[in-house]
């Protein structure tokens, strides 16, 4: 893969010396609309060039410095040579490694802020357990990633855990890390109201969806049926006198959004607008990018135990993550929050897999 990247960043190189011939030409500076064209373009690849032309003149120096290990040089000289050996290769694949990071298309949500939807599937009362233990641990990630969570609905069951949590993760590239979340995800434990002690398997579905701004989804009110009628949880007295629980339905879509955490209506109004913009928008998105629609339909699929991306094995104290063959002895770490290497791996795979779409 390595030659076909840098084959592609030599004729990057040239298409930006093109450019600068271009750029000087009588012609082209009269023209006011092509010359903003080809400087946009231009600037679009200067930095990638940049690193290239860096790259360029860090192998000349390996290679230099490598041929003096030919010379008969005495063992304090040789080991000052390794060392600078050592140094250029890693400055080297540094830069590469960027250069491919640089090649890939960029993704325009990955600043954007996420609601992230967790349901229990397969598995009664542990699987809601379940799903609370996983809004645990995302917003003990987002804690160490400075990220504000805040609940926007949530369905709990009897015994502490939750059929449905609907939160949203505030913070800079919380979709660009979360979007690889989305799957069913399967614990394998034996459950606190187990009496035989057998192990039992249950599931939960995790969505992540980018926030969507108004001027991104223009959603007709018209389109929009609102219902308000009394919180059906805790609350207080307030939950029993005023109706404040908003149930907005989307006609054309079929979508309906819940918010009645918030003892304001107009507040739980706001957030069930904020959920129901968001999934339209990953409609829209899902519509335009078929692979998109693809992945997703595979990764959230129906909430079966065989639909999984990832196993919180408690018994041996694991966690395996299916899509990259990763397995994490540390279980208890990784519900504390400590996501960063799963992420990291998955993460690591789609971009190899892009880039080699990409040098295709």
């Amino acid at each position: 893969m390595d030659v076909n990247v840098i084959d592609k960043l030599e004729a990057i190189e040239r298409r930006y010396e093109e450019l600068n011939r271009l750029m000087a030409q009588p012609e082209v500076m009269a023209d006011l609309e092509r010359l903003q064209a080809l400087a946009k373009e231009q600037a679009g690849i200067e930095d990638l060039v940049a690193r290239f032309q860096e790259y360029k003149k860090v192998e000349h120096s390996y290679e230099d410095t490598r041929k003096l290990l030919d010379d008969g040089l005495d063992e304090e000289m040789t080991a000052l040579v390794k060392d600078e050996l050592d140094s250029l290769r890693e400055r080297r694949e540094g830069l590469l490694h960027d250069m491919k990071l640089a090649l890939l298309p960029k993704d325009p949500r990955d600043e954007k802020d996420v609601i992230v939807e967790i349901r229990a599937g397969a598995g009664g009362d542990e699987a809601a357990l379940f799903a609370a233990d996983l809004f645990r641990m995302y917003s003990r990630y987002a804690e160490s990633k400075r990220w504000q969570v805040e609940v926007i609905s949530s369905n709990e069951s009897g015994i502490g855990g939750f059929k449905e949590i609907i939160f949203e993760l505030r913070g800079r590239g919380a979709y660009s890390r979360l979007k690889y979340e989305s799957g069913v995800h399967r614990v394998q434990r034996v459950p606190v109201t187990e009496a035989s002690g057998r192990i039992h398997t249950s599931t939960a579905t995790v969505a992540v969806l980018p926030e969507a701004d108004e001027i991104e989804v223009d959603v007709n009110p018209d389109d929009i049926r609102v219902d308000i009628f009394h919180s059906g949880g805790a609350g207080g007295q307030n939950v029993n006198k005023v109706a404040t629980a908003v149930r907005l339905t989307h006609i054309p879509t079929g979508i309906v959004v819940v918010c009645q955490d918030e003892r304001s209506q107009l507040k739980n109004r706001t957030k069930a607008m904020a959920v129901l913009r968001a999934r339209l928008y990953d409609m829209e998105e899902r519509k335009r990018t078929t692979e998109v629609t693809e992945a997703r339909r595979s990764q959230v699929g129906t909430g079966e135990r065989s639909e999984k991306i990832r196993t919180y094995n408690f018994p041996q104290g694991r966690v395996s993550d299916h899509r990259v063959g990763l397995t994490i002895h540390n279980l208890p770490v990784v519900l504390n929050g400590e996501l960063d290497e799963l992420i990291d791996a998955v993460a690591t795979q789609e971009q190899a897999e892009l880039l080699e779409a990409r040098l295709a």
